[in-house]
């Protein structure tokens, strides 16, 4: 059984097209079997890009991470409505980072740097101001738990981690891992389930 999480999942190729968009920001996406919410945006993704992009798409420059960016809605949406937004996007599926980088070059965004990390662990030291990650759920507790705890050394002081995540699916214990970590954690946003969750490092 192959999952969206696994290096190279074993499925068969089925490409989709569609366009996302926000406010009046269009972007064309190519997706495909084996990599996650193919076909259309989930709706954790959109929120997490809602609320984020409310507070930081007019802040000066910032060095931002998009972990576990599958084949890139958040990371090249939030590149492509800030563009002085310096947006790194790292995934473990090899499929879902081509896709990111055909759909990078698709709608010309210059502004953005993909490469393969399984969580942050082959990210180096350098230090983001802000992370997002809709986490990959049915990959374990402990690797979803692992990218909040790591999310702590990559950040800047001061530096934001963004977590979308499902009451079902483990947002208390989310909530509590980012709270140990952080001493802080913050209900941005509940929507249909789906919370937006904030720590900021102190």
């Amino acid at each position: 059984m192959s999952h969206y999480y696994d290096k190279d999942p074993d499925v068969k190729s089925d490409v989709e097209l569609f366009t996302y968009s926000y406010e009046n920001h269009d972007i064309a996406l190519k997706t495909d079997a084996g990599v996650f919410s193919k076909g259309k945006i989930d709706y954790g993704s959109d929120l997490l890009v809602n609320v984020f992009l409310q507070q930081h798409k007019s802040d000066t420059a910032k060095n931002i991470i998009d972990v576990g960016c599958g084949y890139g809605p958040i990371g090249l949406m939030i590149a492509k409505v800030a563009p002085q937004h310096d947006v790194n996007m790292v995934d473990v599926n090899h499929r879902a980072l081509s896709l990111a980088e055909t759909n990078k070059q698709k709608n010309k965004l210059e502004n953005v740097t993909i490469k393969e990390s399984d969580g942050l662990s082959q990210v180096s030291n350098a230090y983001y101001d802000c992370i997002v990650t809709n986490p990959p759920i049915r990959a374990g507790k402990s690797v979803v738990h692992s990218i909040l705890e790591d999310a702590f050394d990559k950040l800047k002081h001061e530096g934001m981690l963004y977590v979308v995540i499902q009451k079902k699916q483990g947002m208390p214990s989310a909530k509590k891992k980012m709270e140990e970590t952080f001493s802080n954690v913050e209900v941005l946003e509940k929507s249909k389930g789906y919370y937006i969750l904030r720590s900021v490092k102190g």
